[in-house]
């Protein structure tokens, strides 16, 4: 018997379908953000300083320079991550030869990358890049009090918008287009209130025109503070909520945008009753919003069990969102897309429906029984049993192939 035939023995024990767990798992689609390739540096306007509080780390040799290097980091990755995802991308990412500014971003500018989404199998979720530019120094942009400054961070979301229904209409599965923005100040206001005005006005402006919602969802991300805006930040978690349910788009929720004892599994189904999708941004905060490559701990894991306790996971767009630069960025993709999983499987493997009626029947003792016997369960067997199934590893060798990528390719890149 193997070790995975064991595993299914233990877990149909408890009330589990081990095979049911792998099947579900492969049809639940991970948004790997493309910025961790380059350390959120793009390819409009590479020579430009990051500022609205993004900050990359370390300097870790191999970085994308190009949209064709940055591809081939992506498929390396994807090639060590069992299943069919999608590829988070920045405005700034555009490929195209031609000169232009944010507020002039069409869909034939990211022609490329649909081109090769579709030779990989894989869907495509947008966001515009309302920061590091000459218009973003003051520290706003569609909440600005400046009037062309807020017409030119309007337009780009708008154009935005259309870039992500592009992206679905040609790859025929949604696209995410997510609406975040680091408006606010580094020292105590005097007026919240003109800003989150002008904040509602532009996004009103910006969701006017109507999209498909088979191939387009809009999201809008809340944040806590940013570095440079650690007083007052417009778009607060409150803002958002109120809006989203207000005007029907979903909520992004950030594992990193919140106080930090708060978490953002503890969120998910109230957001959820009053809305009709929604989008986690799931990240490693340490201390901060610091966006540490993913890692499989109590946090993760309770965002994975609330995605499927919920019974609400077709509700719930899932995205990565981090950047280090001080590791192997392919393997940091991998890692956390892969933990990602790992948490997930494990929430599939549960009894679900066997604990939810122990807790409505007031049984809390077996409720706790399960809970701890699923901790030293044997999911690592399960695990490697739906890495096998999907050709890739579903041990350490990734590592190997990473190792010999790097060797091979990124240390030739100056």
């Amino acid at each position: 018997m193997t070790r995975y035939e064991e595993a299914r023995e233990r877990y149909a024990a408890l009330g589990s379908d081990a095979e049911q767990a792998m099947e579900a798992l492969g049809k639940i689609k991970i948004s790997m953000q493309c910025w961790q390739g380059d350390d959120i540096r793009g390819f409009l306007f590479r020579e430009r300083e990051l500022t609205g509080g993004i900050q990359a780390t370390g300097n870790y040799p191999g970085a994308a320079r190009t949209p064709e290097e940055l591809r081939a980091d992506l498929e390396e990755a994807l090639r060590l991550i069992p299943g069919r995802h999608k590829v988070s991308l920045h405005a700034i990412y555009a490929d195209t030869r031609e000169p232009v500014d944010l507020d002039g971003l069409e869909p034939r500018h990211f022609a490329p990358w649909v081109q090769w989404a579709k030779e990989q199998g894989l869907g495509l979720d947008f966001n515009p890049t309302c920061f590091s530019h000459e218009k973003s120094e003051s520290g706003f942009t569609i909440s600005s009090a400046d009037e062309g400054i807020r017409r030119f961070w309007v337009e780009h979301c708008r154009r935005c918008r259309r870039i992500g229904a592009f992206f679905g209409r040609e790859l025929g599965q949604k696209s995410v287009t997510n609406l975040w923005v680091p408006d606010g100040y580094k020292d105590l206001p005097v007026d919240r209130l003109a800003p989150r005005l002008r904040l509602k006005q532009s996004l009103d402006e910006i969701f006017a025109e109507r999209l498909d919602p088979a191939a387009h969802l809009d999201a809008v991300e809340s944040k806590l503070f940013g570095i440079g805006s650690e007083s007052y930040v417009v778009g607060s978690h409150e803002f958002y909520l109120g809006y989203a349910v207000q005007n029907r788009v979903a909520v992004c929720l950030d594992a990193g945008h919140f106080h930090p004892t708060e978490v953002i599994s503890n969120k998910i189904s109230s957001v959820l009753l009053f809305t009709g999708e929604m989008l986690l941004h799931v990240s490693r905060p340490v201390r901060w919003d610091s966006d540490h490559v993913v890692i499989l701990d109590d946090e993760l894991q309770e965002i994975a069990n609330e995605i499927i306790r919920s019974g609400q996971a077709a509700r719930i767009h899932i995205g990565l969102d981090y950047f280090d630069a001080s590791i192997n960025r392919v393997a940091a993709w991998v890692i956390g897309m892969r933990n990602m999983q790992k948490a997930l499987l494990r929430a599939l493997l549960e009894p679900t429906a066997q604990m939810k009626q122990m807790e409505l029947s007031g049984d809390f003792t077996g409720r706790l029984a399960f809970l701890e016997e699923l901790k030293s369960m044997p999911w690592q067997a399960v695990w490697e049993e739906f890495c096998r199934r999907n050709s890739v590893p579903g041990d350490l060798a990734w590592l190997d192939q990473v190792r010999r990528y790097e060797k091979k390719i990124l240390e030739e890149r100056v």
